[in-house]
């Protein structure tokens, strides 16, 4: 069972006067539970419009404030988008709770991986208080192995330090990649990645799920974080019964939770919230999967496409 929040342990880099805020923001993340249902908006960077157009994506996923819509409807602790899209939206979705994403790349770089930061920690913090909502946290990408891996190293390090300075808890997205990394779902490798995150100081690590998925290798994984909390990928779109499976067997073995994007924007608004309040039921109440679990069809409405 997961830490409650009154056990929970603050990084000693959080300073007294900042506890407060801290603890706020700990709450939202987290709806007081200690785990996370994070709906991850930053595909739209990260994956370009290949997840949000083609056959079996709702065509209103193509417009970006279809996740937004979703995430107003939804149990979501938080909505993790960049800052320009926070920029663009935030002022009309006030009331969401954000995780801004600081740093990001495109799918047309190679298997040697390099992310810049995008947005400062001040930048963001005026930014929702600009578009009056706010801000619960923030995330950096990281990608050990490449050989861009020392200055990543050092961004997400001082990210850390100056996010908790504000009172803000930090999600790292950690994938290992480059030439040295020859099975990215092994979990040594995961486990690793999770070790990297709590060194760093993190308060969360959104790593892939280890292959096989078993018991056993989510723990190893999660006893390798540390005080830091571990949420999986929800993954590349599938069927949603599997993708329960998967996430109730993660959270067995101690997840915190999922970061979840195409098996939730994909589909139409109503479907979407639908998923998301069965996966809330699952990661924040604590119920069995045969208490939430039905079969849902992938199908969704298709756009016909001109030839």
């Amino acid at each position: 069972m997961p830490k409650l929040l009154s056990q929970f342990v603050y990084p000693a880099d959080v300073p007294k006067y900042r506890r407060t805020t801290y603890d706020t923001n700990w709450r939202l993340l987290t709806k007081g539970t200690g785990r996370l249902l994070l709906l991850a908006g930053d595909q739209r960077m990260e994956h370009l419009n290949n997840d949000f157009w083609g056959s079996n994506i709702d065509p209103a996923d193509n417009n970006p404030e279809h996740l937004f819509q979703i995430a107003a409807q939804a149990p979501v602790s938080a909505l993790a988008v960049h800052y320009g899209l926070a920029s663009r939206y935030g002022h009309s979705y006030q009331h969401l709770n954000y995780v801004i994403k600081l740093n990001g790349k495109t799918n047309l770089t190679n298997d040697d991986p390099d992310s810049h930061l995008l947005a400062t920690i001040d930048q963001t913090i005026e930014l929702s208080k600009e578009a009056g909502f706010h801000l619960a946290g923030v995330g950096y990408s990281l990608y050990p192995g490449s050989r861009y891996e020392p200055r990543m190293l050092a961004e997400a390090s001082q990210i850390i330090i100056e996010a908790h300075d504000n009172g803000l808890p930090v999600i790292l997205w950690i994938y290992p990649r480059g030439g040295k990394v020859k099975n990215e779902d092994d979990v040594s490798v995961i486990a690793g990645a999770v070790g990297l995150a709590v060194s760093l100081g993190a308060d969360v690590v959104k790593v892939r799920a280890p292959r096989p998925l078993t018991v056993k290798n989510i723990q190893r994984v999660v006893e390798a974080a540390g005080l830091t909390k571990v949420i999986f990928a929800g993954g590349a779109a599938t069927s949603y019964d599997k993708l329960l499976r998967d996430i109730h067997l993660e959270i067995k073995g101690g997840s915190a939770g999922v970061a979840i994007g195409r098996n939730i924007h994909q589909q139409s608004l109503k479907e979407a919230s639908r998923r998301l309040q069965i996966l809330s039921a699952l990661i924040y109440e604590h119920k069995t999967l045969s208490r939430v679990a039905k079969p849902v069809s992938r199908k969704s409405p298709q756009r016909k496409l001109k030839k």
